[in-house]
């Protein structure tokens, strides 16, 4: 079922699969698109997988009130999961888990979300699913320079311009040059053998890992369709939607039964 809402003055898209019982988890996902393109209300494949494993998930548009700029993207973003942490009850209920996630450009905000959760909402956030994040403004991995194929480096570069010209490089908008990492909520993470964001997602859940924090990584086989994420052509059937939702059900019942995983 989906419906849209708003939550404040932030428009949002409501998924919420036919499996979710008593209780069922929250998401905040904010979506992809480069630090370039708002949320334009299409349909969010990644937000249906999440759902699809019996969470509601709250797509939200972080980037029509910021601009996609820092770090109001990043205000915006936290003023929907504080929204969220403290009105659980009126989606879920008030022992709902409550997490973020983010492709691409969302899954950077997603992870300051995740930082910034640490530093000013202790315990609030109970996992961070960072898909295929964006991470690395100096975009000087191995894999990153494959992206010419499928013509994302130039566009990322343009992103990266634009989404930190409105505040420099703080922490918070460069996750994976972010020193003070410990602390945060567990996270699960996605990314693919032919991923272009594969070595800076694999580098920063290594050092999330090294800093103690509890890692879910998963490293999907080449030909799944991931690049379709960032508006590739894939042939066949977008495999990695499958695993998306089995490997997320199974963080939602590891973090259920470990709440101080963390």
């Amino acid at each position: 079922m989906l419906d849209k809402v708003a939550i404040g003055p932030v428009s949002a898209r409501i998924y919420q699969g036919a499996d979710y019982g008593k209780g069922p988890p929250i998401v905040l996902y904010l979506h992809g698109g480069a630090f370039l393109d708002s949320d334009s209300h299409v349909d969010r494949p990644v937000a249906m997988s999440l759902a699809k494993a019996g969470a509601i998930v709250v797509a939200a548009d972080y980037s029509s009130l910021s601009g996609n700029l820092f770090p109001k993207a990043l205000e915006v973003s936290f003023s929907v999961f504080a929204y969220l942490a403290n009105k659980r009850a009126g989606l879920g209920d008030r022992k709902s888990l409550l997490f973020v996630a983010g492709e691409e450009a969302g899954g950077n905000v997603a992870a300051g979300v995740a930082l910034k959760a640490r530093d000013q909402m202790p315990d609030a956030l109970d996992g961070q699913v960072l898909i295929s994040p964006l991470l690395d403004p100096f975009m000087g991995t191995s894999s990153i320079r494959k992206a010419e194929a499928i013509g994302m480096r130039q566009r990322w570069t343009e992103g990266w311009s634009h989404y930190l010209s409105g505040g420099g490089c703080h922490p918070y908008a460069a996750p994976c040059l972010c020193s003070r990492i410990s602390g945060v909520a567990p996270a699960l993470i996605f990314t693919a053998e032919d991923d272009p964001l594969h070595d800076e997602t694999i580098g920063y859940g290594v050092r999330l890992k090294q800093a103690g924090v509890g890692v879910r990584q998963h490293v999907l086989p080449a030909g799944t369709g991931w690049p379709s994420i960032y508006g590739g052509k894939s042939d066949g059937a977008p495999d990695w939607q499958e695993n998306v939702s089995r490997h997320f059900g199974s963080f939602l019942r590891e973090v259920s039964v470990q709440p101080q995983l963390h």
